[in-house]
């Protein structure tokens, strides 16, 4: 988790699954225990460092989504 001078953080991810409109993900890699984020509330990279493999992200967004998710 990264804090700056803004609400924003950024969370390394799992990613389950994803539609047009949201991104099922879990900050434990077990898909019973993933929640769905709305795309238009934040922003989703590939995890840096590492290339994509086995579906980690980074998910930027307000502190507000993620504690309401549970990831926080």
């Amino acid at each position: 988790m990264t804090r700056g001078n803004s609400d924003l953080i950024d969370l390394t991810l799992q990613k389950h699954a994803e539609t047009k409109l949201a991104i099922l993900v879990s900050d434990d890699g077990v898909a019973k225990n993933a929640v769905w984020l709305p795309l238009s509330q934040i922003e989703v990279a590939v995890a840096p460092g590492t290339g994509g493999a086995r579906g980690l992200v980074l998910v930027t967004g307000p502190e507000w989504i993620f504690t309401s998710k549970g990831l926080l």
